[in-house]
């Protein structure tokens, strides 16, 4: 959410200083929400900039002395937890709880749309769609696994639906892309769309979505949901990074993050997706910036249009960059079949460190209080943010730096194995000159 549009409507009249909070209309609390989000951060930029490039470059040389063959195996590593825990979570009582429990969930929000309180201060759906789901799949998916593909309300109200034909397999070549188109326009949604908070707004957001979800299933059967659905699709990059996971086995393991990450399958599409989440959340942080406020506000284009150019520009540079250093791969490795998609996956962690440093204080504040609203509690309070502003820029510039060192990490281990001895470290310098360029634009997203 930004100080420009965020859960309370895009702004009008005079520029107003930064603006915190989502929900509410109090005194702005500090540092509301990440990246971006508030200006004069206690961060000194030269220690900021310094600290990033000597970790990504320590990484980097320490990778090339140390790691010298690979190191993950995919879908084939992790330790079996134990029998009781796979029985349970492969139960069908288990299963059957949580698509109830998703089901119930997604009813609550259209039944608070229809029926609850028109201002948005004090109706619980806006939090629950743009705070509970969207940030909220973050640590439900690094933690449980992808949660969304077993809550998801559409695929248990498809599979109650009659079906008339057998279902017609996806073109191979399309991959993930309709997902990270749906992300798109899930972030236009919540980034640029006027009055994105309002009851109409949101309806007709979710019955597109329900409608494309329901039809794309009636033809497509449940691949749709895992190829197509923008919120099944990110929870389960998300949880390429969690500690659980199963082996190609069907065998629930304890697993390092790195070997999920590995086994990320190269779909058409991955890039697309990646970029979308990682352009978004920049054009998140930088919409707050005064000077684009206003461009905005005396943009002859008008508001949303400028946005929403804004917003494409933004994922298309980080798609750019990207497909600028798969380029030099290829010319430096002709044999390399694949360079767009082979990296693709040592992207995730810098997107998640992206995600955590722009939404961590977001979270924390506004979840609770859209619980306490969908509990019938009015007005209620948003708690303080858990850290001051020192601790909370701390905590943001960690979240990027550790977020590339991982991709750092991944990208090595799958340059050992694609590329001959000799050439494995000199091959990824573009990789790595890709990552410096992404931690750079996020710390300075952050003291912009």
């Amino acid at each position: 959410m930004t100080a420009l549009t965020g859960l309370t409507g895009p702004l009008t009249g005079p520029l107003p200083g930064p603006v915190t909070g989502l929900l509410t209309a109090p005194p702005p609390l500090p540092l509301a929400h990440g990246v971006g989000a508030q200006h004069d951060l206690p961060l000194s930029p030269f220690y900021a900039y310094a600290g990033a490039f000597a970790a990504l470059f320590v990484s980097f040389l320490s990778l090339g002395l140390l790691w010298s063959v690979s190191r993950f195996r995919g879908d084939q590593a992790g330790r079996p937890l134990p029998a009781a825990v796979q029985r349970l979570a492969d139960a069908t009582a288990t299963r059957t709880a949580l698509r109830l429990l998703g089901a119930a969930a997604g009813l609550a929000v259209v039944l608070y749309l229809l029926l609850g309180p028109d201002d948005p201060d004090r109706n619980p759906a806006p939090g629950a769609v743009y705070v509970l789901l969207w940030v909220g799949l973050v640590p439900a998916s690094l933690l449980l696994g992808p949660v969304w593909r077993l809550l998801n309300p559409l695929r248990t109200l498809s599979a109650l639906l009659p079906t008339r034909r057998a279902p017609r397999p996806l073109p191979p070549r399309l991959g993930i892309r309709p997902a990270a188109a749906g992300l798109l326009l899930f972030a236009w949604l919540e980034l640029v769309a006027p009055d994105n908070t309002t009851a109409p707004v949101l309806l007709a957001a979710l019955g597109v979505y329900t409608a494309t979800g329901l039809l794309g299933a009636a033809r497509h059967g449940p691949a749709w949901f895992e190829h197509a659905d923008p919120f099944e699709v990110y929870s389960s990059l998300l949880a390429r990074l969690s500690p659980f996971g199963r082996r190609a086995d069907g065998r629930l393991v304890v697993r390092s993050p790195f070997n999920g990450l590995d086994a990320t399958p190269p779909v058409p599409g991955l890039v697309a997706t990646v970029s979308v989440l990682l352009g978004s959340t920049a054009y998140d942080g930088f919409s707050d910036n005064p000077r684009w406020i206003t461009t905005l506000q005396t943009s002859s284009l008008g508001r949303t249009l400028t946005a929403t150019l804004g917003l494409l520009a933004a994922v298309a540079l980080v798609a750019a960059l990207y497909a600028l250093c798969a380029g030099v791969l290829r010319l430096l490795h002709r044999e390399l079949a694949t360079p767009l998609t082979s990296f693709a996956h040592s992207l995730l962690p810098i997107a998640l460190g992206y995600l955590v440093a722009h939404y961590f204080s977001l979270f924390v504040t506004e979840s609770p209080r859209t619980v306490m609203m969908a509990a019938g509690t009015d007005n209620a309070p948003s708690p303080a943010p858990p850290l001051g502003p020192g601790g909370l820029a701390t905590l943001q510039v960690v979240a990027i730096v550790t977020g590339h060192v991982l991709g750092v990490v991944a990208a090595h281990d799958r340059s050992v194995r694609l590329f001959p001895p000799a050439r494995a470290v000199a091959g990824q310098l573009p990789l790595f000159a890709l990552m410096i360029a992404y931690t750079l634009g996020g710390i300075g997203l952050l003291i912009a």
